[in-house]
């Protein structure tokens, strides 16, 4: 029985607001933003330092530095221990211990964070990969952010590459390859008809009632 959905998404196919709908239609909680702010309560950080380690890596010469610092660190004073460095390598951490306790709790959509790789052989668990055209997510793009619509392309290809590149470096997998996921959507084929096939591949269908329409 699924008891853990989790959605993985290009930028610009809509992936996150068809979690946010198939969460809500299966009346299961979304887990989405919400884990900054819970991470962010448990170790007592400001959100926007956590917000700065989602899905993502460090920058290169914080990362080259920290090379330096475990190399040396048997030879220098006991300043700070690892465990008080707030990075991308300890907020995955962090994340692999929250999504245990989501899986124990069950009935859960998790959008992105690398929850396809963290889970993906724990029993119980569905994985969806959500894509779309290049038009399609060029059009999103300037529909959202006009001012900068000139960047569309570039900020598309940005944002993809640094969610590939992070589970890339944390989950040791191609963020792209087919077979992390149980079901590939096309987002042009609409909400509604997503859903239904998200349901219908997880064996849920029988659990649920009439699909909601679209949205404008």
């Amino acid at each position: 029985m699924v008891r853990i959905i989790t959605v993985e998404r290009e930028y610009g196919s809509r992936g996150g607001e068809f979690a946010h709908m198939l969460a809500d239609y299966l009346g299961w909680r979304l887990i989405d933003k919400c884990i900054v702010d819970e991470i962010a309560g448990k170790i007592g950080l400001d959100k926007s330092t956590v917000a700065n380690c989602d899905e993502r890596l460090d920058p290169w010469y914080y990362r080259l530095g920290k090379t330096f610092w475990h190399a040396s660190v048997e030879r220098m004073p006991a300043i700070m221990s690892s465990s008080e460095v707030f990075d991308s390598e300890r907020f995955t951490g962090l994340i692999r211990e929250y999504l245990k306790e989501r899986v124990a709790e069950g009935r859960c959509v998790v959008v992105g964070r690398g929850a396809a790789s963290a889970l993906i052989n724990v029993p119980g668990t569905f994985h969806v990969f959500v894509y779309a055209s290049t038009a399609r997510k060029l059009a999103w793009f300037r529909e959202q952010f006009p001012d900068r619509a000139a960047d569309a392309q570039q900020e598309l290809e940005a944002t993809d590459n640094r969610r590939a590149s992070y589970i890339r470096r944390f989950y040791k997998q191609d963020w792209s390859d087919h077979r992390l996921y149980q079901l590939m959507l096309n987002s042009c084929m609409g909400f509604p008809a997503m859903i239904g096939a998200t349901m219908e591949a997880a064996g849920l269908a029988h659990s649920v009632n009439e699909i909601p329409a679209a949205r404008p």
